[in-house]
């Protein structure tokens, strides 16, 4: 541990708080390979101590108005921006995004938090005057109280700010477990949502590991989880979270699939699939892991993507002209490389082989492209999420759908054609969640919700959105009458509205 390592704090009522359990972990610059700060993991006492925080923050923020919430809001929204490049060097360093890459998570974030603005619209009830005689029936949304966010490493920016923005504007308050790989955004979001006005104890940000997720899905006062990270672990997140009585939405993994017809503009389709596959460093659960490429157009598509390999550019994000930044650890590299590795083995082909000059310092590794991949394979079954894309050469339409819908996750899909009917049949007909027509990572815009089907979601909520609303509050219907107590009688029927 250099002299130049810091020690993180947990945020709790509204300032720093310094861990007590005695554990920490140690937080990576990934394009350096060496220790950047220390961040305590939290023991079940701590984390009961920020939720009885909050807890007790909730009553006040409940009773604030809307117009209120929405204020704090839209001052949260300019903050960000105008920190905004504070904040992607924060994920860049810890991440290892470059900085392009950090700023368009920051971005999209952003866009959940304008969506949150208008919370005082989402949240309209219903009124029905005069359902029967002189009664009148409506509907409102009230918050649940404490809710939790557990967020993965990928995007320590954007997926707090999927789940705090609608929780705290429908009235809840929050308790943020980031990863520990990458804890510095959420600390700065929650400096920034103190500037904003938001009161104390209504955002809190607990570091830790396993002991303290367990503390989150046990815990009573605590009445909904969101999780982001991989499908064993939100699995176990839904199920053991559910079992507590808590609401819960789990969002896991992903083997997205880009379709290529014959039709296809080839020089798009390349270009889509190598934006999408290695953006980020493959490290996200929207990105192209597999193209299935007609037999007719797959020689020629293979060599497009192989021919713009080379001009990717892969290096530290403090070189503005890098494209491509580290893997998030030296363990998960090594863990990448072994698929690259063993690709060929089981029958691949080895087009281009993105583990070898890789820069000495640092977790990186360049673009692998494997060809001729097929089920059963590890490359092929497995969520690698890392810098490899996979090209699986099918005769048919059909069989390329088949093989997308015999998949055991259904988070994102594409298809590159310039045919309507194509398109129209392969949207009505794919069983995934979140679709692109020549468009390959298709993230929904903060007005529409995320999320996948099959084992890349457990819970019956999408993320953000109106799906984020209805998550983050729970629907109390009013049947209100008025009489003249002169007309009061007793009656023992059951209540008719006619």
């Amino acid at each position: 541990m250099s002299d130049d390592t810091k020690t993180l704090n947990h945020w709790i009522d509204g300032k720093a708080v310094a861990g007590t359990s005695g554990r920490t972990a140690t937080v990576w610059n990934p394009a350096l390979g060496t220790a950047k700060a220390e961040v305590p993991l939290a023991s079940a006492s701590e984390l009961d101590a920020a939720v009885s925080v909050a807890k007790a923050a909730q009553v006040g923020w409940r009773a604030t108005g809307l117009s209120r919430r929405a204020e704090v809001m839209f001052r949260l929204r300019d903050l960000i921006d105008a920190n905004k490049k504070e904040l992607a060097s924060l994920v860049s360093a810890e991440h290892g995004k470059v900085p392009s890459d950090a700023l368009g998570e920051i971005a999209r974030g952003l866009e959940n938090v304008e969506f949150a603005c208008g919370i005082p619209n989402l949240l309209k009830g219903g009124y029905s005057e005069q359902a029967a005689s002189g009664v009148d029936v409506y509907n409102i949304r009230q918050p649940l109280g404490v809710v939790a966010g557990i967020t993965p490493f990928n995007f320590p920016a954007m997926v707090p700010m999927w789940m705090f923005a609608n929780a705290l504007a429908c009235g809840n308050t929050f308790v943020l477990k980031p990863s520990e790989k990458d804890p510095s955004a959420s600390l700065f979001l929650a400096e920034l949502l103190a500037q904003a006005g938001l009161p104390a104890g209504c955002f809190n940000v607990v570091h830790g590991d396993k002991e303290a997720v367990d503390a989150i899905l046990e815990h009573p006062d605590i009445a909904a989880v969101s999780f982001v990270g991989s499908t064993p672990i939100a699995r176990y997140i839904y199920e053991t979270g559910t079992k507590a009585g808590k609401r819960v939405q789990a969002l896991g993994g992903a083997k997205n699939h880009m379709l290529v017809l014959p039709d296809a503009d080839l020089d798009m389709a390349a270009d889509a699939a190598v934006s999408a596959a290695y953006g980020s460093a493959g490290e996200r659960c929207m990105a192209i892991s597999v193209v299935l490429a007609m037999d007719t157009v797959a020689d020629e598509l293979v060599g497009k993507i192989t021919d713009r390999i080379p001009g990717i550019k892969v290096g530290p994000g403090t070189d503005p002209a890098n494209e491509m930044g580290p893997l998030i650890t030296g363990e998960h590299r090594d863990k990448v490389a072994g698929y690259v590795a063993g690709a060929a083995d089981e029958g691949a082909t080895v087009v281009v082989d993105g583990t070898t000059d890789v820069p000495a310092d640092g977790f990186f590794l360049n673009p692998s492209l494997l060809d001729h991949v097929k089920p059963g394979m590890a490359s092929y079954d497995d969520e690698i999420f890392g810098p490899v894309l996979a090209v699986t050469r099918i005769g048919s339409y059909e069989e390329g759908l088949a093989l997308i819908n015999d998949n055991e996750f259904g988070n994102g899909t594409a298809i590159f054609t310039r045919d309507g009917g194509a398109a129209r049949a392969f949207q009505f007909d794919v069983e995934v969640g979140m679709v692109g027509i020549n468009v390959p990572i298709p993230v929904p815009v903060s007005y529409y919700s995320f999320g996948g089907w099959k084992s890349s979601l457990f819970g019956d909520q999408h993320m953000y959105g109106p799906e984020g609303v209805n998550f983050y509050t729970r629907s109390k219907v009013v049947t209100s009458r008025w009489p003249d107590p002169a007309t009061s009688t007793i009656d023992l029927g059951f209540p008719e509205n006619r």
